[in-house]
């Protein structure tokens, strides 16, 4: 992996612990993929968040992460509160085994350095090459009655042969989750959790499925509606986590990172970047995605929506594109309408597939889309921008749902779950 790459490794976790400040209130957001645009790619997951998402499993099953191995592959040791997690609650959980690998030229932006090898010379650390660090137990080591975090650090200390380094090959440099000696720690991992490089997340997906490996991992929102990750989650394969408290991810950024950032995404008084675009991925069961979503029927939301989009309307207005409606909010889908309906991809937040069914998507990468009843001509789309911008131009109908000449923003076509009714006896 390049230099460039390996900065996008967004596995890396920062060393906070405790919850989020409120950033302060002002207008726009930087989305994540303009913060990697200029290089400001690396974000650190923190410890409360991977607590808060793990547990959602537990609580649901709580011997989910009982007798398995789990694998970190994005995550170096010296930084990453995955590692931190997993091996502070290695009893706890009842883990049989914790792999995690770093990448050839980790920055070590953590406060503390585990092995003493990386820690010589009046405090100047060496480069580090990548590793593998590996526990099959945790015990107590400093003799205070109880094993935790700080006996890890001791016995790593202790025992070299827990840390394996990672030559990595001609392709993909040590630790790369594509090099083979990553491969084959993957191939002995049962659930994998991590904050993989987004810049590669298609791939990342691509080599989880292909092994059959369960997960945990983080991603960008957006990922939703990529033509490899959209089928994985129509054919329930792949779906969204718990999720951040109120859609709000906080990471944190190495020291020598820039700090340049719209207003009210960089927090100085925590230290802490926001972001609303981001989310959890996983095939684990959870509590929340067999949650029934309350819902009012058509005449109601249109008598008293809290929307204005939809009150006092006298329908919900339909696709020029596809045989479907539009539904601009996800506490606006009405209840007893039985075709299908356009929502947000936010809606996926709240998808129980036991109450909907995904049939597609509006976007341009699912073109075989049954629901689809127009294609727009090369005219169309050229008369189409002339009209909204009074200028030449093309304005890609093609690419989203149209209401009124208007592409609306990306949206995902779902229908209600109906019962099958038995034969009369």
């Amino acid at each position: 992996m390049d230099k460039k790459t390996s900065r996008k490794r967004l596995g890396r976790s920062g060393n906070s612990t405790g919850a989020p400040t409120k950033v302060e209130s002002k207008p726009m957001n930087r989305s994540l993929s303009a913060a990697k645009a200029a290089k400001q790619d690396e974000f650190y997951t923190q410890y409360v968040d991977i607590q808060k998402e793990v547990e959602a499993y537990l609580e649901f099953d709580p011997d989910t992460f009982r007798d398995t191995v789990v694998y970190c592959n994005c995550d170096d040791p010296f930084e990453s509160n995955f590692f931190k997690y997993f091996a502070a609650n290695f009893n706890k959980l009842g883990l049989k085994k914790l792999i995690t690998t770093s990448y050839d030229g980790s920055p070590i932006a953590g406060q503390l350095t585990l092995f003493p090898e990386y820690d010589q010379g009046n405090g100047k650390r060496q480069k580090p090459k990548a590793l593998a660090v590996i526990l099959d137990h945790v015990k107590d080591e400093d003799g205070d009655g109880a094993a935790n975090v700080t006996d890890v650090e001791l016995f790593l200390k202790r025992n070299k042969a827990a840390r394996i380094a990672l030559k990595g090959n001609d392709k993909y440099p040590g630790g790369d989750f594509r090099s083979p000696e990553c491969v084959a720690f993957l191939k002995e991992a049962d659930i994998v959790v991590t904050n993989p490089p987004f810049s590669l997340f298609r791939e990342y997906v691509a080599q989880l499925m292909e092994y059959g490996k369960k997960f945990v991992i983080i991603g960008p929102k957006n990922a939703i509606t990529y033509k490899e990750i959209f089928p994985l989650i129509k054919e329930t394969k792949l779906w969204l986590g718990s999720g951040f408290a109120n859609g709000n991810a906080y990471f944190s950024i190495p020291s020598h990172a820039s700090r340049e950032f719209a207003d009210g995404v960089y927090d100085e008084s925590t230290g802490l970047v926001k972001f609303r675009n981001v989310g959890w991925f996983t095939n684990l069961d959870h509590g929340r995605r067999h949650e029934r979503l309350p819902l009012m029927t058509m005449a109601d939301n249109l008598k008293f929506s809290k929307h204005k989009e939809i009150k006092g309307k006298a329908a919900y207005n339909r696709y020029e594109n596809y045989d479907a409606i539009e539904v601009p909010f996800t506490d606006a889908i009405p209840s007893d309408y039985d075709g299908v309906m356009g929502v947000p991809i936010s809606f996926l937040d709240k998808y129980n597939p036991e109450q909907f069914e995904i049939v597609g998507t509006t976007e341009s990468n699912d073109p075989d889309n049954a629901c689809r009843t127009r294609v727009y001509t090369s005219k169309e789309c050229r008369d189409g921008y002339r009209k909204l911008f009074g200028k030449p131009g093309v304005y890609d109908l093609n690419a989203s749902g149209v209401v009124g000449g208007v592409k609306v923003f990306k949206r995902v076509l779902i229908r209600h779950r109906r019962p099958t009714k038995g034969k009369k006896k």
